[in-house]
Order: structure tokens, then C-alpha cells, then sequence
């Protein structure tokens, strides 16, 4: 008989962190479609990250106060740190466009910016069934042949950066940080569905 039971507000908490990664991929999905709206969208991404934050922050607090966790402590640190990560990349992403004023389209960032969004609803999804290893496991090879296929793009689109003739430096510096930047993030969401793996296997 268990005598104390389990604090499971944590899949809530995880839920919510999990909407916030999709909230924040969609809206940068839209700066990089409509760059001369920078500022309306790189402002609705840093209310998300900073919701995002607080909700961290509660299962971090919720960790110490609770006796029993539905998951090790270690997983349930180490899975809102990934998830929380990402948004905060995101953030970072747009405030660098922000910051280098970026008012141009360009369809390689509106194509890495897409496939952000795609990985960012797998780990939704797969979060919602963190304690189902096959669901889990289907987002996560989802999120993997996304993420080669951003590599892909980012290659080619930093090479082409490269091989402009009479470009401006300051233009290829600039988006090839932004570029990295987006690589990043997308590569971050594979590291979080290899948590998800990892965490999934042992509860399911």
C-alpha cells in the first residue's frame, strides 16, 4: 500500500513547457517570414520564453517539496533543462535578427525557421506520451530525419553565403550567425527527444 503517492503534477508541468516550445517555433516561423515585423514577433517570443521559465522554475521548486516524483529527480531536472533550453535558443535566434536588424527574407532561415516548428510539435506530442516508448520513439526518428534534413540546409545556404560575389561581409557574418543560430535550435531539439528516449524506456 502506498502511503504517499506520487506528485504527477510534473506531465502537466512538462505538457506545459512542451506548448511553449510550440508557441515560441511558430512565431519565430512567422519573424522569418514577415522580417519587417521583427520587433511584434521578437517581443512575443520573449513573453513565451519568460512563461516558459517560470513554469521551469516551478518543477524545479516542486522537486525539492515533493517526497515522492513519478520519474528520478535526475530525469525530471535533466528532461525541463532540455525543454527549456529550446526556447530559450529560439529566444536567442530571434533577438539576434532583432539585433542585426534584419528586414530581408531569405528562404533558407524561413526554411530552417519551418522545420523548428515540425520538431518542436514532435516533442509536444512525445512529451504528452513520455511514458509510451513506442510513441516516443516514433517522434524521436521523426525529429532525427528532420534534423538531417536541416543540416542540409544549412550547409547549402552557408555556402552560398560564401560564394556571393562582391557580398557585403557584414551581411555574410550576420546571417551566417544566424543560420548557426537556427542550426542550433534544431539541433537542441533532437538532444531533448534523446532525453525523451532515454526517460520513456525506463517508465514505459
Amino acid at each position: 500500500m502506498r502511503l504517499i503517492p506520487k506528485d504527477e503534477g510534473f506531465f502537466e508541468l512538462f505538457d506545459a513547457i512542451g506548448s511553449k516550445i510550440v508557441k515560441s517555433a511558430a512565431v519565430l516561423d512567422q519573424l522569418f517570414s514577415e522580417p519587417t515585423r521583427m520587433d511584434f514577433y521578437a517581443t512575443q517570443i520573449k513573453l513565451i520564453e519568460r512563461e516558459a521559465d517560470e513554469i521551469t522554475h516551478e518543477v524545479m521548486t516542486r522537486i525539492d517539496r515533493s517526497f515522492v516524483t513519478p520519474l528520478d529527480r535526475e530525469d525530471i531536472h535533466m528532461l525541463a533543462t532540455a525543454l527549456d533550453t529550446v526556447v530559450d535558443l529560439i529566444d536567442g535566434t530571434a533577438r539576434r535578427a532583432l539585433m542585426f536588424n534584419v528586414t530581408d527574407r531569405k528562404e533558407p532561415a524561413k526554411a530552417l525557421s519551418a522545420l523548428i516548428l515540425r520538431s518542436a510539435v514532435c516533442i509536444e506530442q512525445a512529451v504528452k506520451a513520455v511514458r509510451d516508448s513506442k510513441a516516443v520513439a516514433l517522434a524521436a526518428r521523426e525529429v532525427k530525419i528532420i534534423e538531417e534534413e536541416g543540416d542540409a540546409i544549412y550547409s547549402d545556404a552557408v555556402g552560398a553565403l560564401f560564394r556571393m560575389p562582391g557580398a557585403d561581409p557584414l551581411e555574410v557574418l550576420k546571417w551566417k550567425e544566424l543560420y548557426d543560430n537556427l542550426e542550433h535550435a534544431l539541433d537542441e531539439c533532437d538532444d531533448v527527444m534523446n532525453v525523451l528516449e532515454s526517460i520513456s524506456l525506463k517508465n514505459s
